[in-house]
């Protein structure tokens, strides 16, 4: 009788370690898209038919970013990825999920940026302003009046923007191009939003600017529910559906062959 308590017990502590690991899974797992209509096979980059005329064809493109320019909430298929599958770019995708643009250690975006090879003969470098700054309250800072990499405070967000800039610049001599997430619940993301905006005037860089894309900020509840894994993280299917014509609208128009 001893020995049928005792495992009873055993039964009802294992069912409540596994009913508790399940409680603490599932919701890490929901926020990065596993069980999101939007993540089917049929949005998958494996299922994306290729363009034989695409402008871009055969263009490299660097990227930059953290977790929306890797893809952690779509298997880790992000633009970057549909971009080469579909238009036959060559991406060189530099992306580590949490990172910021605020250099503080090695996995920051100008410290991993450094690793990029140098020699690379890019066409644009596409950057993420990323949400991990807004989300880790980093300090907004301001531009300075010169264009000198030594001047620029890195620890904030602005000098490290312009620190970015002034390095691509020097090192690959093509064109910058920084984006946006699209609209969700963050001041400090939209102060970001605008600051890159005013950084925008006078570097005379390109910005794929989700945030106020009015096109963008129309889409049906459906739809954003198909696209998005959560405020930040789109699916699959939002990269590709909706993320995607924006980035191709942009760079057919400023490095296509066409242009």
């Amino acid at each position: 009788m001893k020995n049928k308590s005792k495992s009873i017990k055993i039964c009802i502590t294992v069912a409540a370690a596994l009913l508790a690991a399940v409680i603490i899974t599932v919701p890490i797992l929901q926020s990065k898209g596993m069980f999101s209509a939007g993540n089917k096979d049929e949005y998958s980059l494996e299922n994306t038919e290729e363009l034989a005329d695409s402008p871009i064809k055969g263009k490299t493109v660097i990227f930059l970013g953290s977790s929306v320019t890797y893809g952690s909430a779509s298997k880790g298929e992000s633009f970057a990825d549909f971009l080469e599958k579909r238009d036959g770019i060559i991406a060189v995708k530099e992306a580590v999920s949490g990172t910021t643009l605020v250099d503080n250690g090695a996995k920051s975006y100008i410290s991993r940026m450094k690793t990029i090879d140098k020699n690379i003969k890019a066409d644009a470098f596409i950057c993420q302003l990323s949400t991990n700054d807004a989300t880790k309250k980093k300090p907004l800072g301001g531009m300075w009046d010169d264009y000198s990499m030594s001047d620029f405070d890195t620890e904030t967000v602005a000098g490290a923007i312009e620190y970015i800039i002034a390095y691509v610049k020097e090192t690959w001599d093509c064109p910058v191009i920084f984006y946006t997430g699209t609209k969700y619940d963050s001041e400090q993301y939209e102060k970001m939003v605008d600051l890159l905006l005013d950084v925008q005037k006078k570097w005379n860089i390109g910005v794929i600017d989700l945030w106020n894309d009015a096109d963008m900020n129309a889409v049906s509840r459906d739809d954003y529910k198909l696209y998005m894994a959560n405020g930040i993280h789109p699916t699959r299917a939002g990269y590709r559906e909706w993320w995607l014509p924006k980035f191709e609208e942009y760079l057919y128009n400023t490095i296509g062959d066409n242009t």
